[in-house]
């Protein structure tokens, strides 16, 4: 205690013979010189420590402040990627129902248009379901298409939600006609996504990439709708008819928007 009591005093003399020796313009010399000697690595020292304290304390909120910053923009950074997926989103929606408006004016038939709500994953039971029913003005037995073609029929219809069956459930089918050669048959329902023509006479001419389009002659669906292309034919040297395979213009795993042909359009079509 007594030493460092002596240290104390002596360092507060040292501080007080600098200060009257530096009123003296000349070079410090004796005990002045001697006092700067033993104070000047002490002051040095506080004011090297004082430096690295500001500096870390500056520099700690500065990291602070650059923290909350980022996160900041991070937090901005994801509201504007969701707003610009929602946006892009939208945009693609009003682009395809854009094509279903121009489809509508195009068939000149009534029609409400729909959104699929889900697709049914069975290979037996191949369906839809939209969200529209009896409410809007659907009907059981309503022919549904979109721009790429023929999509398939309502089978079951509730308030606010109809079934389709489409075009590739084997339940289905559809009098047709090749647009070339105009030879007719009915397209039903196969597996794995395809359809078959049957009823196609042996004496008809038919080609690979044919387009089948709807005869109007079953009463249901608007005549020369698009159906699929041919893929596949197989005629037998026995037998009258053909095995013609049909690949769909509809992409079912994609399809997003429907229309349905409303009662007052089929009555015009009978």
């Amino acid at each position: 205690m007594v030493i460092f009591v002596g240290v104390i005093f002596l360092f507060a003399a040292c501080i007080l013979l600098i200060t009257l020796t530096s009123r003296q313009p000349q070079v410090a010399q004796g005990p002045g010189r001697f006092a700067i000697s033993l104070v000047a690595p002490f002051q040095q020292m506080i004011v090297s420590s004082s430096r690295f304290c500001r500096d870390v304390w500056k520099n700690y909120f500065a990291l602070v402040s650059v923290a909350e910053e980022n996160q900041r923009l991070q937090k901005e950074l994801r509201k504007a990627q969701s707003l610009n997926h929602r946006c892009s989103e939208t945009l693609l929606a009003n682009v395809r129902f854009h094509a279903l408006l121009d489809l509508k004016h195009e068939i000149k038939h009534q029609s409400i248009a729909a959104q699929v709500i889900s697709k049914d994953p069975s290979p037996w039971f191949q369906t839809l379901l939209i969200g529209k029913g009896s409410d809007d003005g659907i009907i059981q037995g309503a022919p549904v298409i979109n721009t790429q073609g023929v999509v398939g029929l309502v089978v079951q219809v509730t308030d606010h939600y109809a079934k389709v069956r489409i075009v590739t459930d084997p339940n289905s089918s559809v009098d047709s006609v090749i647009q070339k050669s105009r030879a007719r048959g009915i397209l039903k329902g196969g597996t794995s996504g395809y359809c078959v023509l049957d009823y196609v006479l042996h004496k008809h001419l038919l080609n690979l990439g044919d387009t089948v389009v709807t005869s109007g002659m079953d009463g249901v669906f608007p005549k020369g709708l698009p159906i699929g292309r041919v893929t596949d034919i197989l005629k037998h040297d026995a037998g009258i008819f053909q095995e013609v395979t049909v690949i769909p213009y509809v992409d079912f795993e994609r399809l997003e928007e429907v229309l349905v042909i409303t009662p007052s359009a089929q009555a015009g079509l009978q």
